[in-house]
């Protein structure tokens, strides 16, 4: 049987492949993206505790699930595995990055970060994703989104500090166009998506991080993939890229497994012994995340010995920490709304501030989440249950015959106040990207990151966000982990940065690997460093601008 060969073979769907895949078909050229994990149609998503429990990604366990979760020495980072890629679990937020925060360090004098491009590089390029993904802001001036609690508490408590406050741009669908918002609202779509199934708007149910059900979330499946396979584009999945290697002629074969989730799942096996399977292109475009496409050329190293030496360098978690407001004299009922739906900015030293820059942003989850957190309160069930039990069996005794249990079943549930009144923060931001990504024994990835560096970035985000509770009426516990010098990133960056030459970094400003034509890496592991704000937007602009470089040079 004949080898299949495209013009380009892109490994991974997330912010980087699905923009390229969309971009390439759309020019002519034919296009395979292989994508390790399987699509995740509207309804799809887990929620009981048996499939959340499977919603893992280790196929050697037999876990074929989202979430995909690293842990390194001082650092652990969740991705995602799906068609679609990260966008799937995501917070929706798409802010660009701050201008004067592609800093060119001098490397001679002590700097990290060198980004060989300009916001004016890129600002085309966020006009056009920004329209491609249906950005819109969270209709706050509209009910029912009006009187969104977390959302009006941090305005407020952002104000009272002198702190900038904005309603972000999200890929969300909250309306139709030209209609006003309301919850839940079938979406008028001209086209189909990909799954072939309708949408609705968003329902506020907070379930953005998890999968969303209704498919308000624009997510990479329902535009840029679905338009790709419309313009020809192949999308294979349940594909994990496993080697690839230059061809004597040019171009690249690439080696895949097909995984076989539904005959393997729950069970153990070597997945090295996968039978492999080849796939061969005029250009292969590593689009697996900052971790997948760093650790892909890490492993197939040997085939392309002129690599940069700078190959898993410049690595950070985006100056990534949670922080958690308890028990504030504000309502703030986090399970209302989208995960996030407004950011602060301190301005960086770089515009006006006083040292690295940082975002913090209020966060919610799902409500049953807050379900769960008033389960753990064990005491508290157990003093309402006696309370109960005992004045039922006291009215039993007096023979009282009382019928209306609702004040004492709703004595019996509790207030619920706890969780009514705290909310985790999200802080994000200009942390050193000092880290490097190497494999360690075993073949596995490892780095060796550390806080180090970055903790006055750490402490300033700290500071940002107990001022915020205090303003708040609130307890504060910062990231438990931080005294363990531990972070947790949803955003690792890094691994084969740009540059301007083979010693700066892995690929150019095109994402154009030096040394090995028609070898790309479009994601995340192209940052020279932190974006400062959710990357996804800065991902996919600089994907964009990849497909421009690619499409320019085969015209």
């Amino acid at each position: 049987m004949d080898t299949p060969h495209f013009d380009a073979v892109i490994v991974g769907s997330g912010f980087g492949g699905s923009v390229l895949a969309y971009r390439l078909a759309e020019a002519g050229l034919q296009v395979c993206l292989l994508e390790r994990g399987q699509a995740y149609p509207p309804n799809a998503f887990p929620r009981s505790p048996h499939a959340m429990s499977r919603n893992f990604w280790d196929p050697s366990a037999g876990l074929y699930g989202l979430y995909h979760v690293w842990s390194f020495k001082h650092v652990e980072a969740v991705v995602a595995s799906g068609l679609g890629g990260g966008s799937l679990i995501y917070a929706n937020v798409l802010i660009r990055k701050d201008e004067k925060w592609f800093v060119q360090e001098d490397w001679e004098q002590g700097g990290y970060e060198f980004w060989p491009i300009t916001r004016r590089d890129l600002d085309p390029h966020y006009d056009r994703v920004e329209k491609m993904l249906g950005a819109q802001r969270y209709p706050y001036d509209h009910e029912p989104y009006r009187h969104t609690p977390k959302t009006q508490a941090f305005q407020e408590a952002a104000a009272a500090l002198g702190l900038e406050w904005q309603l972000p741009l999200q890929a969300v669908s909250f309306s139709n166009p030209g209609q006003p918002p309301v919850p839940g609202q079938p979406l008028q779509e001209e086209r189909l998506n990909l799954h072939g199934r309708s949408r609705q708007t968003c329902r506020l149910c907070g379930e953005c991080v998890i999968g969303c059900n209704f498919g308000s979330k624009n997510t990479l499946d329902f535009n840029y993939l679905s338009e790709a396979q419309r313009h020809g584009a192949e999308l294979w999945t349940q594909c994990e890229v496993r080697g690839f290697v230059p061809r004597p002629e040019g171009g690249y074969a690439v080696q895949y497994v097909r995984h076989r989730s539904e005959e393997l799942a729950g069970q153990r096996l070597e997945t090295d012994q996968l039978p492999r399977h080849t796939i061969t292109a005029d250009r292969l475009i590593l689009a697996a995340g900052a971790l997948g496409s760093t650790y892909l050329l890490l492993k197939n190293r040997d085939a392309f010995p002129n690599l940069s030496p700078m190959l898993g360098a410049r690595f950070s978690g985006n100056g990534d920490i949670p922080g958690f407001v308890l028990r504030s004299q504000h309502g703030l009922h986090p399970g209302f709304g989208p995960t996030i739906t407004s950011a602060l900015r301190v301005p960086d030293r770089l515009d006006g501030g006083a040292g690295r820059g940082h975002y913090v942003e209020d966060a919610g989850y799902p409500e049953s989440v807050n379900w769960l957190v008033e389960a753990l309160d064990a005491p508290g069930t157990v003093r309402r249950l006696v309370r109960f039990a005992l004045r039922r069996a006291g009215e039993r005794l007096r023979g009282r015959k009382q019928s209306d249990l609702s004040a004492e079943i709703a004595g019996l549930l509790g207030g619920g106040a706890f969780t009514a009144t705290s909310m985790p923060l999200l802080g994000m931001g200009r942390d050193v990207p000092d880290g490097r990504l190497t494999l360690g024994p075993g073949g596995y990835l490892q780095t060796d990151w550390s806080v180090g560096r970055s903790r006055p970035f750490f402490n300033d985000i700290r500071a940002t966000m107990q001022r915020l509770a205090r303003e708040l009426g609130a307890d504060f516990i910062f990231n438990p982990t931080f005294r363990f010098n531990r972070v947790v990133t949803v955003h690792p960056l890094g691994g084969c940065p740009m540059g301007n030459d083979p010693q700066r970094g892995v690929v150019d400003s095109y994402g154009r690997v030096f040394n090995y034509p028609g070898l790309f890496v479009a994601d995340g592991a192209i940052m020279p460093g932190p974006v400062g704000t959710n990357p996804a937007l800065t991902i996919a602009a600089l994907a964009d601008r990849i497909g421009d470089g690619i499409v320019t040079a085969t015209a």
